[in-house]
């Protein structure tokens, strides 16, 4: 599947514009964009991006990492997704960059996503949903995503997110109204944020082939 990763990042090059501060994702799919984004370098003012790891990567390209802070509304957001359906609903956070992929998208005008083939789905949930949370309400969320999905939640221990914050692996849902389960789970006091995008969705996503297939 990398050749489809490479040929989606490279495709997303061509809704970089003159002159743009560009919003990038996180994973390996976003690694083919980055690279080529390095290769336009200078026609760009900077990039906005979604995690520590990104930022090293577009910094190696000599590419200027700019705080959103300092920006108004981004007019280009490029990420990947772990899962995608027919609606452009997304399941993301597979990096655990989830929150700062939200807050990204959030400001951006246009959200492209690029995936390889393997990551169209009929209706989210195969890929576990991940969940980022406060430290010291992993419990308190589990038991209560439990109760709310009847998924079950799996600690990924080890991780800890750039916000200093842990993951919860959400397995065996099948999620037929991602609307209505971004909204519940966001609720639980605790979560920090859910790795459904739902409310702001993708709007292109590009799928890895020869060629590559435009959505």
């Amino acid at each position: 599947m990398s050749e489809a990763k490479r040929l989606a990042g490279e495709k997303a090059i061509e809704y970089v514009e003159e002159g743009m501060i560009v919003g990038v994702g996180t994973g390996s799919t976003v690694g083919y964009f980055i690279d080529a984004l390095g290769r336009i370098r200078d026609r760009i003012a900077g990039a906005v991006s979604s995690s520590e790891q990104s930022s090293e990567r577009l910094r190696s390209h000599g590419i200027e990492v700019v705080d959103l802070n300092a920006i108004g509304p981004l007019p280009l957001y490029v990420d990947g997704a772990d899962e995608c359906d027919p609606q452009k609903r997304l399941i993301k956070g597979g990096g655990a960059a989830l929150t700062r992929e939200k807050i990204i998208a959030e400001a951006s005008t246009r959200f492209v996503c690029i995936i390889d083939p393997a990551k169209r789905v009929r209706v989210l949930g195969r890929f576990p949903l991940p969940v980022e949370v406060i430290p010291m309400a992993r419990s308190l969320v589990a038991r209560a995503i439990l109760a709310a999905t009847g998924g079950q939640p799996v600690w990924r221990e080890g991780v800890v997110t750039d916000n200093g914050n842990w993951i919860l692996d959400i397995h065996g849902l099948s999620i037929t109204d991602p609307m209505v389960v971004e909204r519940e789970l966001n609720q639980i006091p605790g979560v920090v944020a859910v790795g459904l995008f739902a409310r702001r969705p993708a709007d292109v996503v590009i799928v890895g082939g020869e060629p590559p297939q435009i959505l």
